[in-house]
Formats: C-alpha cells, structure tokens, sequence
C-alpha cells in the first residue's frame, strides 16, 4: 500500500479543490426544492464548478455518465440523474461530487431533506453526518486507520442504524481513489498509522434497516437491499500535526 504525503504545495491545491466544492454543495442545497429532477440538479452542479474554475471530478469516471451522483431514499451511492426523476416532498437526496483543481481533487457527499421531512428521517441524515465527526475525532497523526472506523462504527450502531460494508472511504489527492481504503467499521487489523500530510476521503454510508446492499441494472446506483432510507456524508480531510482538517468545508464544525 503507498500512500501518498502531500507538501504544503499539493495541500493548497486540495484546500482550493475543496474550498470550491464546499461552495457547490452549498449552492445545491439552496437550489433544492420539490418537483426538480436529479437531472437538474445535475445541470446546476456541473454549470456551478465549471463557473468556479474546476472540473468534474466524477463526468465520466470510469464511464460514469454525470458530473454529480444524485441518489434518492433508498439509493445509497451513486445514483444517475435522469430528466424523469422528479424529486417529492419528503424524500431524502444525496449530493456526491468532486471537483479537480489544477489536477488535484476534493470528494464530498451531503444527504438532504426535500421540503418537510420525517423526524425518522431527519434523525438518519443527522446521525450519519454526526458520525463522521465522531471519526474524525480520531484522524489524529499516531492513530490508526482502525480508529475511525471504529467510532464510525460504534456511534452508528449505537443509535439502532447499519453500516453499508461493501462501499469504503478511500484516500485522494491527484486521483480521486488512492490508497488506503478506509471502512466505516471496525476491523481486525489496526490498520495504517496515520502521518501528517495524509489527504482522506471519509465517508459514512448508513441504512435505517439492514446493512445488505443491492448493484441496480445501471450497473452504478447501489440500494438497500430492504428499501429502507440510506443516508451519506464525505469531507476530504488533512492529516496534521494536531486536528484534522476539513478541505471540504469553507467552515469546520
């Protein structure tokens, strides 16, 4: 496994990849509403970061056909927008997007209420994004790649929720998937000993029901094998001699 150490040239560069792809989530939340289509949304998404001096990091990764993946209720990953998919009062929707700045690359994903939404819901959306942070707590050089995913893990469970097991985090930087992979459940192995200079994509994936997981006919969107609602939350992150640091938002919680 070779994972890549960033110099303080490279890690601007990611600051700026995502700096900017904070700003396209933002500016997509904000166009979100009732009867838009993840079409749409698509469209916003790929006119946003190219109006902000990037390009798609996922416009046709290994053939993917969209510049954001756009995935509703029970999709968890990886959804394709479509012109005919019409978004509801109540559903849930994933934003997964990346963007690549002067051939450096940010990854983030945000799940989101459309309109009024369950509080069962709303409380998936907020322990998924909640877990994240509680991983993190952990992306501290010394540490160990098991460590976040541990606590990943521990809270997700701990609230009644499954972890999706055959999608990861992964690392970033030039290429949009390096290594290490990183689970958002414990493993046997402790894994990597974290340095400073290490780029990271983490990215809880969570079911309401069970963790099984269906690959549609697409070949890409990947749902929950029950049809219950998933939700999904990624930053790039910056491993540092002290805190992580969140590349993906313009503000850190």
């Amino acid at each position: 496994m070779a994972v890549t150490i960033k110099s303080e040239k490279e890690i601007e560069l990611m600051r700026e990849a995502g700096r900017i792809l904070a700003i396209v989530h933002e500016e997509l939340h904000d166009f979100l509403k009732p009867g838009i289509t993840t079409w749409d949304i698509d469209k916003k998404g790929y006119d946003t970061i190219i109006k902000l001096g990037c390009k798609p990091s996922f416009l046709g990764f290994e053939g993917y056909p969209a510049s954001i993946c756009v995935s509703v209720n029970d999709e968890i990953v990886h959804g394709i927008p479509k012109k005919d998919r019409y978004l509801e009062e109540g559903d849930i929707v994933t934003f997964d997007a990346g963007t690549i700045w002067k051939g450096y690359q940010s990854d983030a994903a945000r799940t989101w209420g459309v309109g009024k939404i369950s509080p069962e819901a709303q409380k998936l959306i907020d322990v998924t994004q909640q877990s994240f942070y509680e991983g993190i707590k952990f992306a501290k050089a010394g540490n160990h790649l098991n460590d976040i995913s541990g606590a990943i893990e521990d809270y997700v469970v701990a609230h009644g929720y499954s972890i999706v097991r055959e999608l990861v985090g992964h690392g970033i930087g030039t290429e949009m998937h390096e290594d290490p992979q990183i689970p958002n459940f414990r493993q046997k192995r402790r894994g990597i000993r974290l340095e400073p200079g290490m780029t990271l994509a983490i990215e809880p994936m969570v079911n309401m029901g069970r963790p099984d997981v269906l690959w549609c006919d697409d070949d890409w969107t990947v749902v929950t094998e029950d049809g219950s609602l998933a939700s999904h939350y990624e930053n790039t992150i910056l491993i540092t001699e002290g805190e992580p640091e969140i590349l993906s938002l313009r503000t850190t919680k």
